[in-house]
């Protein structure tokens, strides 16, 4: 069996992610491709598609917003993502059971004795009206029937887990900052949830799988459950089996791919590309070492912005001042900090930050 180097997966990962060359696609159609973009901080998925496309206008995002066509919503690992309506339908009652369990494990002492049926129905007969409310103002109509529980724990359980819900607009536009108004995914984009499969094969995590692998993989199961949050999709996994190659890495684990998938070579040179907070390129796996040290995994989880140079995470980023810093985690070669420059003007001329105000600081640990 075909053993592929970490150096080989991370380059697979960089052409299925757009990051190895930039796409010529619409906004709309990479947000599907990418199977959504994680999205609890409502400007990062603007910084991860200029870095993904050709020409990306910011408007692209806005327009596929405001004409419903792309949502705000909980899904995958209980975590705010940018997805397209159709899979949102599509994938939401797959997802259901793995919503409801990260929300009462959180919070388990808090919800004890609380009837999720009862609430869920409660709540959406509140949102029946077809008004967009803040979780405030949802827990305000709710809260005498169910005292017990804080607030706080009332509202998460009610809008990211028991009521399939839709940040609307103009939360997530481009450079606007706006609260969370939620109204129901099927009455803002005027179509219904497909309701849950009976069929032991599993078809919707048999799509979740394919659409995973085409782009993320190579993978193992385990990356797998990780990205989406679900056990292991063993049924779909399964079903697929014969249709899949399979690979092992470095460390002996099974990967599962797309027979016509690209997996370039691990000589493929990668430009540099500035990541955004939260980017599914890292965290869309439990093994995440074809494109970011050990050392450095808890970056990604606290939300540090990342720098990509010949295909891994080789510095952090911020914006401050009108000034785009760039921190290095390892030593930079002259080339490799001209790169980074380079690619650091243009995206401060898309952010309108100023294009002369970049700066590159010495090694981290120094």
């Amino acid at each position: 069996m075909t053993v592929l180097s970490a150096r080989a997966l991370g380059r697979a990962t960089l052409a299925r992610q757009y990051l190895l060359e930039r796409a010529d696609t619409p906004a709309r159609d990479a947000v599907a491709h990418l199977c959504g973009l994680q999205a609890q901080e409502p400007q990062e998925p603007f910084t991860g598609l200029w870095s993904r496309l050709r020409a990306f206008k910011p408007e692209e995002l806005d327009e596929a917003l405001t004409d419903r066509t792309v949502v705000r919503t909980h899904l995958m690992r209980r975590t705010v993502h940018l997805v397209t309506a159709d899979d949102a339908l599509a994938w939401r009652a797959r997802h259901d059971a793995m919503l409801r369990q990260r929300v009462t494990a959180t919070y388990r002492r808090e919800l004890a004795g609380i009837d999720l049926d009862e609430v869920a129905a409660a709540g959406r007969a509140v949102m029946a009206d077809g008004r967009p409310r803040t979780m405030a103002d949802l827990v305000r109509a709710l809260e005498d029937r169910w005292p017990g529980p804080p607030r706080r724990v009332l509202g998460e359980l009610l809008v990211a887990a028991l009521i399939p819900m839709v940040q609307l607009p103009p939360r997530g536009l481009w450079h606007t900052t706006a609260g969370v108004r939620n109204l129901p995914l099927a009455a803002w984009v005027g179509r219904e949830i497909a309701p849950p499969s009976a069929d032991p094969g599993d078809p919707v995590g048999q799509q979740l799988v394919r659409r995973y692998l085409a782009a993320y993989g190579p993978a193992a199961t385990a990356d797998l459950r990780a990205w989406c949050g679900l056990a292991g999709l063993p049924a779909a996994v399964e079903a697929l089996r014969e249709r899949l190659v399979v690979f092992r890495d470095e460390r002996g684990r099974e990967l599962l791919d797309l027979p016509d998938a690209p997996r370039p070579s691990p000589d493929t040179p990668a430009p540099v590309r500035f990541l955004p907070a939260f980017d599914n390129a890292i965290l869309g796996y439990h093994d995440r070492g074809r494109i970011i040290d050990d050392a450095h995994r808890g970056l990604s989880v606290a939300g540090r912005r990342a720098v990509l140079v010949d295909g891994r995470v080789a510095a952090t980023w911020t914006v401050r001042d009108r000034r785009i810093r760039v921190t290095p985690l390892r030593p930079l070669s002259v080339p490799e900090r001209e790169a980074v420059g380079e690619e650091a003007h243009d995206l401060a001329a898309f952010l309108d930050e100023g294009a002369d105000r970049v700066e590159i600081t010495a090694h981290a640990d120094r």
